[in-house]
């Protein structure tokens, strides 16, 4: 698997699984109906934010992260990501590919940490990823986010050291 620059050729290979996922309403905070236009705008950043795709060897997108610092100011030595797998390639290490990837390049691009704002509890796979790459559970706001099928459940707010 490759981890490289998404390049705006790569968008109409995201955009089918990105549009599932939001649609589902079970991990992400977005609009759960965002025009194509829309959703591009959001997740194909421009520097100094950086979005990826993870690929297969005959070049398939199996995956994609965004990342960027977390604010602006004084807060923005701290990074924050958002990761996406297509789920016919769930469980293959893709979202651990990017996860390491994104770390290495806040490492790289020297911010002090990362932080995810808004991992929903029960999406207890990226829980358990974000865990095993070191990061911890700072809080959980009750309540946060309203599940389609669990009703109203916790947001994590996870972070690491770099």
């Amino acid at each position: 698997m490759l981890i490289r620059a998404a390049t705006p050729l790569d968008w109409a290979a995201i955009w089918p699984f990105w549009q599932r996922i939001v649609a589902a309403g079970q991990t992400y905070s977005y609009d759960p109906d965002p025009t194509e236009d829309e959703a591009r705008d959001l997740w194909m950043l421009a520097p100094p934010g950086r979005t990826v795709v993870a690929v297969d060897d005959e070049g398939s997108v199996q995956g994609t992260a965004k990342m960027h610092p977390n604010h602006g100011g004084p807060g923005a030595h701290v990074a924050t990501a958002s990761f996406m797998v297509d789920p016919r390639c769930g469980g293959a290490g893709v979202g651990r590919a990017l996860g390491q990837d994104a770390l290495a390049w806040a490492r790289s691009a020297g911010y002090r940490a990362m932080q995810f704002n808004a991992v929903v509890e029960t999406n207890v796979a990226a829980v358990r990823l974000w865990r095993s790459l070191g990061f911890e559970v700072l809080a959980t706001v009750p309540e946060a986010f309203q599940h389609p099928v669990h009703g109203f459940v916790g947001l994590h707010i996870m972070h690491r050291q770099l």
